[in-house]
This record gives structure tokens, sequence and C-alpha cells, in this order.
């Protein structure tokens, strides 16, 4: 096994389960000189770094594990999702819950007709955990001495070191991470994009708190708008974050509690028949109505989508069998990704985003291309 960290502290745990691994600082330095000795890949750094990891090691023939969001913006995912195909490589994104029991029922509960036609699909998460909203703080402070502050920032644009950002806090800055949207979106409407098949939106609208330019806000409402597909019709599906929460729906038990609380979050799923809720993971589905869900549990759905051992089991189960594991970046997880991180993309500009459908395009004027696709830092 081989390990690579930038900070000496944070590499504490990993050394401690895995002693006897090789380390390096650099994961280029690593790839260079072990790479005959490497058959898989796992990437568990900053959004802004997963795809300069990834496709390092893809171009090697390496297997690629790479956490959510699959990459920092737009382009990249397009660049890893073309990449995954070329070099026939095993890929996964760490939505856990794709490869979970209860995303799972939850499709097969749908498709079973038990809510009817779906017509929304809200979420919400108590994320985020850490401070965005607000600007870059002005105080200086010596970089640690257990921690490579230029590897730390990867791609990014040059910047002093700053607690605010390390170890911990980068996912609401916007050179490093994705904000609340970013980290649980992958997992809250993997559950929708899969059994609904949403692909594109043709628009996107974004309400926020006060704007920050570099980081994300405190909290945003997302309201992503699908067409009709196939058979399925137009859906309409609610993002939520800060703690904000939808309102009670109609038809909603008057004696049940209302918003449903919890980390990180849940989603609800209104049909023309009927409603269910479950968490961000997929797990807990249920009925909203207490009868129908005790004949539900009672007489649950055929088993159509075969369990897994869980994301990496699966992972590692494909890359030995020569397949692709559910959330794959060509077949699944790269796809979601544009989905989600188009999101933000409404959040920055500040007005609706028409899109086309079919592929994704930009109808907007004026975008500035830094949304879209951030420059690297030399070197």
């Amino acid at each position: 096994a081989y390990l690579s960290d930038v900070d000496d502290v944070g590499v504490n745990r990993s050394v401690e389960r895995f002693p006897n691994a090789k380390r390096y600082y650099d994961f280029r330095e690593m790839l260079e000189k072990e790479h005959k000795h490497i058959d898989a890949v796992s990437v568990s750094i900053p959004d802004n770094c997963h795809a300069v990891a990834a496709m390092a090691a893809m171009q090697l023939g390496k297997h690629v594990y790479v956490q959510k969001p699959m990459t920092h913006d737009i382009y990249e995912t397009r660049m890893l999702t073309e990449s995954a195909k070329r070099y026939k490589v095993v890929t996964q994104m760490g939505n856990q819950g794709h490869a979970g029991a209860g995303t799972r029922l939850l499709r097969e509960v749908v498709e079973s007709g038990a809510i009817g036609t779906v017509k929304e699909v809200h979420y919400w998460t108590n994320r985020p955990i850490w401070p965005q909203g607000m600007d870059r703080p002005s105080e200086a402070y010596n970089v640690p001495p257990t921690l490579d502050w230029n590897l730390w920032l990867g791609p990014a644009p040059e910047r002093p070191y700053n607690p605010a950002y390390a170890p911990f806090r980068w996912r609401g800055w916007w050179d490093f991470g994705c904000g609340a949207l970013g980290d649980i979106a992958p997992h809250a409407m993997d559950a929708a994009f899969w059994t609904l098949n949403l692909g594109f939106p043709t628009r996107i609208e974004a309400e926020t708190s006060p704007l920050y330019t570099e980081t994300a806000p405190k909290m945003s409402r997302i309201v992503y708008e699908f067409p009709a597909k196939g058979s399925r019709p137009a859906v309409t599906v609610f993002w939520r974050d800060g703690g904000l929460t939808p309102a009670r729906p109609a038809g909603y038990p008057a004696d049940a509690p209302w918003p449903l609380g919890g980390d990180p979050g849940h989603q609800l799923w209104v049909g023309t028949d009927g409603m269910l809720v479950a968490d961000v993971y997929g797990e807990g589905v249920r009925l909203v109505d207490p009868a129908r869900d005790r004949e539900l549990k009672a007489h649950p759905p055929a088993e159509k989508y075969p369990r897994t051992g869980g994301v990496y089991k699966e992972w590692i189960a494909a890359i030995k069998g020569g397949t692709q594991p559910g959330s794959n970046f060509n077949g699944h997880s790269g796809p979601l990704t544009q989905m989600v991180l188009l999101g933000n993309f409404a959040v920055r500009m500040q007005e609706p985003i028409i899109l086309n459908s079919e592929t994704g395009e930009i109808r907007n004027s004026g975008v500035p291309p830094e949304y879209l696709n951030p420059s690297y830092r030399k070197g």
C-alpha cells in the first residue's frame, strides 16, 4: 500500500490503519515512482484536487475511487467522464447511498406505483456545518510546520495560509470546495437522478442569503425544473440547505412531526397518490400514510435491483470482474455531478439558468468562464 498526504497531523489516522504503507507528500511523485506496483487509487482530498489526482491515476491505467463530489467544476466532470471511457478503467464516486439497499428499495417502491406519478422531490440538509457566507480573512498566520501549504493548494490560485481554510473549513470556499450542495447533494439527489432518469434540467433558479465573492452562501434554496422524458412527466426538484426546510406538504398528517430533523437531512417525494420520506442516503424509506406504510412493510415490492456489499466492495468486485460499479463516472456519477454543480452555477450567477436538457448547454449570456472552468495555477 502507498499513502500520499500533505499534512503530517491529518495523516496520522491513515498511518494507524495502514502502518506499513509507504508515505509520500505529493501524489504525483507517488504515482511516478510506484505506478508499477499500484492497481487502484482512492482519492479523499479537498474537491479542487479530485480531478487532477484522478486524471493522473487514470492516465496510468489505474482504477479510481473518488469521494463526492466527483469534481470541483463542470468542465472537470466532463473531462473525467470522457477519460474514464478512454482509459478503460473501473471508476466509482463515493456517494455511498447508491450502493445501499435503501436507495434500491426507494426506486422499487416508486416504480411499484405506491405514490403514483412523482411530481416533486424535496431535499434539505443541516449543512453547512462549517463557516461560509463571508469574506476572505485578513489575519496573517505562519504555515504549520506539519503542512505543505503549496501542495495543499494544488491547482487553486495562490493565497496565504489561514486556518479558515485547512484542515476542515475548505468546503465553503469556491476555490477549494463546492459548499453544502456539493457536499450533500451527490448523496441526496442520487435516488431521484437514478430512479427518474432526470438528466439535465431546463431551468434552475436559486434564492440565497447574502452572497460573498469567494464563499458559498450560508443558506440557499435551489429549484431544478426537469422536462418530461420518455413516459415520465415533468418533475421539479427542490434543494434547501443552511437550516431551510419545506413547509408541511398538503396531506401530510397533522399529528406527524414536521419538519424532519437529523443529520445530515432528508428527502420527501410527492406523487399523485401519496408521499414517501427517507434520509439523504436513501435509508429509512417509508410512506407518509401510516396505514399504507404498514401494508408496504408487510408486502414490499419485488426486489428488482440487486443489493451489494457497499460502495467499496462493489468497486473492488468490479475491478476483479472487469465490470463497472453503479456509480461509475461515465454511466452515472459524471452526469449526476454535472447536474448537482449546475445548482452552484445558478447560485453564483444570481439569475435563472436556462439549459438545453439534451446536452446540458447553458444558454445564458455573459457567463464568467471561471464559474465553469477555473484556470489551474502554474505547476
